[in-house]
This record gives structure tokens, sequence and C-alpha cells, in this order.
């Protein structure tokens, strides 16, 4: 029998909290709380699994270990059988606190994280898991289903003739004509998965492959048109838990149909709760008995352009952006801890469905090539886990140009490792 649990605390950052890693504005108000979502499926004779999102845009290196670690030993389990993810809500913290810890030692206080919050959260989210394990109850069925979103997701990188980047679609795009350029490479699904005790709804889990934001830089804390969607279907479904992945929406935004004129956050919210309700709508429903939790350690390289040296320099310099010192310590902090592997890790819940966990802002191509190494799967892919890698793209992106690489921290040889171990965590046992 596999047994089933859902927990739910607060991680809304204080009044002048630091958001996005000081990237962005710190907090000013707070439009809607944060949460921490997750379940725990607990299989008969095995150690549990825990799936868990945050409303927050990231997450990275010792802190992310440190948040499966503790999530791990409150329901009795193994670090390397957690997977925590973020939504990437921008207007939201990203704590890192080894990082902030180099811009402390440098005098620049309270730029990644302020005071102690980032942990007292934690502890909190790992004491509700702890509480869920007194609340388990069977889990006997799954059901699947995806719907097509309508007008939002399209892909960042805007390509010219001669196979660069031409434009670049953000957040908002105001350019009518990079606007009218067409989608390009995107996932329009988000996936469903349901799970039941016998005819009773227990938790309910989506997946869907774009930055979920319709306005930045406003020190307006949000979850963002996702977590919003989230939020009324779990009111509208009697308050079961709904919890929301994003998937690979590193080069991924919903800039063709933002114009940033008007704020669209309420359209692009009705938007994914149709999507939602729609994919809920004809599931297709399977017993639950047996699952099977896959893991491919991998060490992805740093940036061939990075160096201690250069990077403290950048620290110590007297740039007045404090986005400039935050991205140093960042990148620092990840080459520092690059031998420490970082987990790709799989839930099959039966040999036809897997739940694939990403580290990084992955590309979308990385998604859809999970789902290509399992054609005859439902294959539902969460990015957004261990954030210490910056951007995942492809070995050609750098060559390409646009954004993306610039904030990469990892070298285009990572794209070889990935794909790798996404085709090996995705392999049915007899293969």
């Amino acid at each position: 029998m596999i047994q089933i649990s859902t927990f739910k605390s607060d991680i809304t950052p204080p009044i002048g909290h630091p958001l996005c890693a000081g990237w962005y504005p710190p907090a000013k108000a707070i439009e809607e709380p944060l949460s921490a979502l997750g379940v725990i499926l607990v299989p008969d004779g095995e150690p549990p699994v825990i799936l868990c999102a945050l409303d927050w845009a990231e997450l990275s290196n010792h802190d992310y270990n440190r948040w499966r670690q503790e999530l791990a030993d409150a329901v009795g389990t193994e670090a390397d059988r957690v997977a925590v993810h973020c939504i990437h809500a921008h207007d939201t913290p990203w704590p890192d606190r080894d990082a902030q810890d180099i811009l402390d030692s440098y005098g620049y206080k309270n730029v990644i994280m302020a005071g102690d919050w980032a942990e007292q959260v934690r502890t909190m989210a790992s004491d509700a898991a702890g509480n869920a394990m007194k609340k388990l109850q069977p889990c006997t069925h799954i059901t699947t289903g995806e719907a097509r979103v309508d007008r939002i997701a399209s892909n960042r990188r805007v390509m010219g003739k001669d196979g660069r980047v031409r434009a670049v679609r953000w957040t908002k795009t105001r350019d009518p004509a990079v606007r009218a350029a067409p989608e390009g490479l995107i996932d329009p699904m988000l996936k469903t998965i349901g799970f039941w005790n016998n005819h009773t709804a227990v938790a309910v889990l989506h997946y869907y492959a774009v930055h979920p934001t319709s306005m930045d830089g406003t020190g307006i804390v949000t979850p963002e048109f996702v977590g919003l969607a989230r939020n009324r279907r779990t009111m509208q479904d009697r308050n079961v838990p709904h919890i929301y992945f994003t998937g690979c929406a590193g080069n991924i935004t919903a800039g063709k149909y933002n114009d940033g004129i008007a704020d669209n956050r309420e359209l692009f919210t009705g938007r994914i709760l149709t999507a939602m309700v729609s994919s809920e709508h004809q599931p297709q429903r399977q017993p639950l008995k047996n699952l099977r939790w896959t893991v491919e350690p991998v060490c992805l390289p740093p940036r061939e352009d990075m160096s201690e040296e250069n990077l403290l320099a950048e620290i110590s310099s007297t740039a007045t952006s404090g986005k400039i010192h935050s991205k140093a310590a960042l990148m620092l902090t990840y080459l520092r801890r690059r031998d420490i592997p970082i987990p790709i890790t799989c839930l099959h819940l039966n040999d036809q469905t897997a739940l694939l966990n990403l580290p990084g802002e992955t590309f979308i191509e990385y998604q859809l090539h999970g789902q290509q190494a399992r054609p005859d799967a439902f294959v539902a892919v969460a990015g957004y886990g261990d954030l210490g890698t910056g951007y995942i793209t492809m070995e050609t992106s750098f060559d390409e140009g646009g954004y993306e690489p610039k904030d990469a921290f990892v070298s285009g040889k990572s794209e070889k490792m990935m794909c790798d171990a996404i085709t090996r965590v995705l392999k049915k046992p007899d293969q």
C-alpha cells in the first residue's frame, strides 16, 4: 500500500526583505502570501518521497541542500528522495546563505538575505512536513490529464536569419514587432496528475513551462498568475491541495502576449486556471500499486570564463548596483561547490507516468528531450530545482548570443551531461 499526505507552510518575506537576491527592489507590500506546498508519498517498506514547490524566485547551492536535508529529517527519509522547486515568480525571495556570507565579509549586508528569516521559514516548513506524517492516508489511484494553455508561453529568443538572437522577449515586451514574431519553440501543454484515496481527491499537481511573471521589479510580493490560479483552483476544489511546478522555462516567457502597458496578471491567471480545469476534466484513471524513484547525480562544469580572482574583484568593486555584487557572489558560491553533485531525479508512478525533477533555469529543449526519451509515457517536468547553476542553456546558445548565456553559471558542456542523465532516470527498469 502507498500512503500520502500533504503540507503547507507560509514563506512570505517581511517588508524590507530582499527580493530575487537583490536583483529587484526589496519587499514593500504583500499582494498575496507565499507558500511552501508539498506532497509526501510513502511506499510500503521504503522511505518517503517528497515533492515540494516554493513560491520563491530561486533557491540555490547549499541552501537548496539544506532544504532537502531538513525536509528529509522531518519525515524520516534521505535527502536524495526530496525534490524542492521554485515557481520563479520574480518579486519573491532567492535565499543563498553562503553567497550572502561572502557579501557580509565585504560589508555588503542584507543584499541577498536579511537576518535569519529564511532559516526560520525552512524550519517551519520542515515542521509542517513532519506533522503531515501523522495524517497519512492510502493513495489508491492516480489520474493524468493535459490541456493546451491559451496564449501565454513564447520563446524569449527571437532568432534572426543568421542563426543569432536578433531580439529578446522579456517579461513584458513593448515592441510590437518583437511581439509579432512567432511563438517559437515551446511546450504549450499544462499537465496534471491527481492523487486519490479511492474516489476522494487528496492532491493535484500541475506542470507548465513559462516564466510566471507579468510584472516585476515592483517590490510587491506575489506568487504571480500561476500561484493565483493554483490558489483559486484549490478553493474551487473544496480545498483539495493543488500544487504548481514551473517546467523548463529558462527561455520561455509571456513576452509575446504581455505588452507591458497594462497588467495582464489577471488575464493570464484566468488562462492558467482554465487549462487546469480542462486538464482535470477527462482524466485517465490508473491504480497506484508501486513507486520507483531514480537519481542521477551530475556535476555541471562552471562557465569557462569564471574565476575566483575575477569574481572577488567584482565583489570588492565600488559598483553601486547591488545586482553586480550579488551575481558575483552567487557565481563564486557555485564555483566553490562545483564538485558537490546536483541530483536529477524522477518519480515513476508506474511504467507510463513519470515526474522528472531538474535543476536550474533549464531551457525548454530539456523538457522536450525528456518527453522524447519516453514517447510511450506521460512525462511531467519540473525545473527550478537547485538554482546554483543559473541558466542551463544549450551548447550552441553561447554562440547565438542573447540574454541567458550572460546569466548562465554553467558551461555549454552541461548540455550533454544533462541530456544523458535525463535519459537514464526516465528509463524503464527493463531498459
